[in-house]
Order: structure tokens, then sequence, then C-alpha cells
């Protein structure tokens, strides 16, 4: 992936009113090596029975990711369910996954946040911890101005390669193309997890910006038809290797007709219902959700099984006890670790 090299008065270089942005610079080598992964797992995090994280569970799910051809890790994202951890369990978790498997994959750290100070003082934390690239989200529900998302988003970029993720269902605020193009070339500007859909990846795309798919459903011709440079994850927690075949390999119609059943079963609930009440199902990790999550209906547990089967087992991680429907009372329901 050839980087982008716009001239001094491109939209990259300017600021909102058309000023030329004076801290624009190339892009690091560490930048330019991140903006070329493909497929990008949003990793859930397992819990014990008494509501801490379960770190061999986790290890386990990691390392199918590896053997599967994952390029990177984003830890403690929406899936991971970073916001139903502090910052201490988090930082924890991206140290550890950074010192027992960074040398196999890219440690993205979601390290973004609501409160500008908080998220830049965990950024520049996780950045101490070993990760390799920070997760940033625009300022949900305490909205802001244009101006203010670029303001907030710098104060994250300083610390080292950063990944914007532009996800408006969740945070009720689109970060609009103008504004990705204020901070675009910021030596540490890597791209943008893109959820707005195909047009708003084809238009980033053809302006020199990498991105993310951030629509599991869409990824496939995000991937071949629209520009990006691949997808960052839910149902590679799944099916790993069939995921990386879409984004490395000639499109694949075909593959890509058969996931989406898959893809409407994991996003029939808000994530990270789905992925995990399925990872529990296979054995992955103990049935433990932290409120407010918790397990989809029996008849909806029973079509995930049947759905796995049909794809192969043999592409998906399974525990000692293989694939099973479980019953309500298998779950159990844990605030955190600290509860116990």
């Amino acid at each position: 992936l050839k980087p982008f090299r716009p001239s001094r008065t491109s939209p990259r270089f300017q600021m909102s009113d058309g000023r030329p942005q004076k801290q624009a610079r190339m892009a690091t080598p560490k930048t330019l090596e991140l903006r070329k992964l493909r497929l990008m797992t949003a990793i859930k995090t397992p819990y014990t029975a008494d509501g801490n994280v379960d770190l061999p569970a986790f290890d386990r799910l990691v390392e199918h990711q590896v053997a599967n051809g994952v390029e990177a890790l984003i830890v403690g994202g929406t899936t991971g369910e970073g916001h139903l951890m502090s910052w201490a369990e988090h930082l924890f978790l991206i140290a550890h996954v950074k010192a027992k498997f960074g040398d196999k994959l890219a440690i993205v750290g979601n390290t973004g946040g609501l409160c500008t100070g908080e998220a830049a003082v965990a950024t520049r934390k996780g950045f101490a911890a070993g990760m390799d690239c920070s997760l940033l989200i625009n300022p949900y529900y305490g909205k802001t101005s244009a101006r203010g998302i670029v303001m907030h988003l710098e104060n994250g970029l300083k610390y080292g390669p950063a990944i914007i993720y532009n996800v408006p269902g969740r945070t009720g605020q689109d970060i609009k193309p103008e504004v990705i193009m204020q901070i675009a070339g910021h030596e540490h500007f890597v791209g943008v997890k893109e959820c707005v859909g195909h047009e708003r990846i084809a238009e980033l795309s053809a302006k020199g910006v990498a991105c993310w798919s951030g629509n599991d459903e869409q990824c496939h011709d995000d991937r071949h038809k629209y520009g990006a440079v691949g997808v960052i994850s839910v149902t590679s927690n799944i099916v790993p290797a069939l995921m990386r075949k879409l984004m490395h390999e000639a499109p694949n119609d075909a593959l890509d007709a058969q996931l989406q059943p898959l893809y409407t079963w994991l996003f029939t609930e808000p994530n990270p219902i789905g992925v995990n009440t399925l990872l529990m199902q296979l054995g992955m990790c103990e049935p433990v959700f932290r409120l407010p999550y918790t397990h989809t209906s029996k008849e909806s547990r029973e079509e995930s099984v049947k759905l796995v089967t049909s794809i192969g087992l043999e592409h998906c991680p399974t525990g000692a006890k293989g694939l099973r429907v479980l019953e309500d009372s298998d779950f159990k329901h844990v605030l955190n670790g600290d509860d116990a």
C-alpha cells in the first residue's frame, strides 16, 4: 500500500478555514506499517466466575487468532468491553497481551473516551504499556463542535500512532470527512475505522485516507470495491481464517454470502451480546456476563449452533466441552471483579 503524499495545497494540509496546517509532516515508519494491516480482530474479553478478567481464556482466544493469520487485535474496544473495565484492568490487559503476543501481531489499545483529559492520560499510559497503536473515538453523549473533535483527537494523536473510530450509531455524532482531513496530515494518523458505509469509505479512500470497514456485513465489498484497506472485525472472533480469506485473497462473493447469516445473527442484539454468547457456547470462555450485557434467547442460541455447524466447526475456536446450546441457568451475571 503506497503512502499518500499530497501537496501542501491539498485539503489534507489545510485547516477548516483554508490556512496551511503547519504541523503536517510525513507519517512515521510505524504509522505507515500499520496502514498495511488488513485483518484486525476486536477481541472479546472473557471473565471468571467471580467477574475478573480470565487471562487463561483470553490467551486461548488470542492463540487461535494468531494461528489463523489475524494481524492485529483491538484490546478493550466495544467488543472487548473496555467501557466496563477500570483503567487499571484495561491497561493491564494491554500490557499482558503485548508482553505475551506482541511479537506475533500488532496491539491496538482502545484508549479513547468521552473526557479528553482522561483519554489523553490513558493513551499515554497505553503506549507506556507497550501498545503499538491507539483507537480514538470522538466524545459521545457530551458532544462537541467540529473544532472540538479535532482538538480532542489531537490530544491522543500526539502520543503515538492512532486509528480514529467513527461510529455515529454509538456516539450520536458523525466525524465528517472534512474533520478527518484536518488531522490526516498528522505524523501519527494511521487511518479510520469507518462505520458510515460504502460511500464514505470510497470518499475517504479517494483522498488517500486508510480506512477499515467497521461493518462486517459490508467488509468484503468495502475491501474489494470501495477502497478499504481491510476490516476491524467482530466476526473474526468466530471464523478468523475465513475473514482473512475475504480480506487477503481475490473477491469471493460466495464466501461473503455464506457468512451473511452469521453476521446477521451476531448483530441482531447490540454487540457484543451475540459474540459473547456464541464464544461461551463454543466453550472458549465461562458463561459470565458483566452487566448490562446478557445472553441471547434460547431460540437464538439454538440458531447460532446451526449456523456455525453449517459453516464448519473446523473454522471456529472450540473449548474442551465443544459446541453446545447453553441453558438460561448456565449463565451468570456480575458487576465486576470487585463485587465477588
